[in-house]
């Protein structure tokens, strides 16, 4: 296994797969899964001789099960770590979900010299929980609520999370079980504490100045039908909120369409990084 140590002691483990003198896409993935998750496009744009790599975020998959550091400028701060190391360069970042928040704030505080391009997939900017300036948000309530069932009955609640996070629950859906036990198995190998620190980071993160800040171009896809990170608040904000950002949005699409829908997303992926 690759592995790369912070110089807290955290292990982080990566795939880097590819010609090391191709550009390189860096993807991160979304709560509380790991690099696994992406494996649809890892496989899809290494085939286009691309470098890709993927990382298990700290305190998920098969990184260290942290109980600190778990919150935004930590994890930036890792992905910046880890770029350097690689000597990451005219690199794209893909983030989907909190992995999009992820992406923001790495290209916004630490990835200007390095970065070529962005894409914010069913990303949780510009931010998600409601309050006085945030009033289509999403109230605390509901992530009080992944916070009570991550901590007391996560094997069960991941399972059950796996309807809405693919819109299985829309009529004419086909729920694909296997989809469903991986995206389990992913959640399951996670440190819990890592996990429940982790939604106040995804939910209570505010990423206005940061979209602000990033220049290079940067996509913003998001389904129209997202259950997990709802479009209104999201998607069409970020792309405002981008100094040059592209919104491409997906009528009837689920959280999960980077899975449901690999062949879409990863054909637009492709013309918006040849483009």
């Amino acid at each position: 296994m690759d592995t790369f140590t912070l110089k807290d002691g955290v292990t982080l483990f990566y795939k880097d797969w590819g010609p090391k003198g191709a550009q390189p896409i860096v993807f991160h993935h979304g709560w509380p899964l790991s690099a696994d998750d992406w494996d649809a496009q890892m496989l899809f744009f290494l085939e286009q001789g691309y470098r890709v790599i993927a990382h298990d975020r700290r305190g998920h998959g098969r990184s260290s099960q942290t109980w600190t550091g778990n919150e935004m400028d930590t994890y930036a701060a890792d992905v910046a770590a880890l770029t350097e190391a690689l000597d990451l360069r005219d690199a794209i970042h893909v983030g989907h979900s909190t992995g999009g928040g992820e992406v923001t704030r790495y290209v916004a505080r630490h990835g200007r010299d390095r970065v070529a391009k962005a894409v914010l997939i069913g990303a949780v900017p510009p931010v998600m929980v409601r309050s006085e300036k945030n009033p289509g948000g999403t109230p605390i309530a509901v992530f009080d609520d992944i916070r009570r069932n991550t901590a007391t009955n996560r094997a069960q609640f991941y399972i059950d999370l796996t309807i809405p996070f693919y819109g299985y629950n829309r009529e004419g859906a086909e729920p694909h079980e296997g989809v469903r036990r991986n995206w389990w198995r992913q959640g399951m190998m996670g440190g819990i504490k890592a996990q429940v620190d982790c939604i106040k980071a995804f939910s209570e993160t505010d990423f206005t100045k940061d979209l602000k800040a990033i220049a290079v171009p940067t996509l913003v896809m998001h389904g129209e039908d997202d259950q997990i990170v709802p479009f209104a608040n999201s998607g069409p904000l970020s792309a405002e909120l981008l100094r040059n950002g592209t919104l491409k949005a997906y009528p009837g699409l689920p959280h999960g369409m980077p899975t449901t829908h690999a062949d879409r997303i990863n054909a637009d992926l492709l013309a918006f990084i040849r483009g």
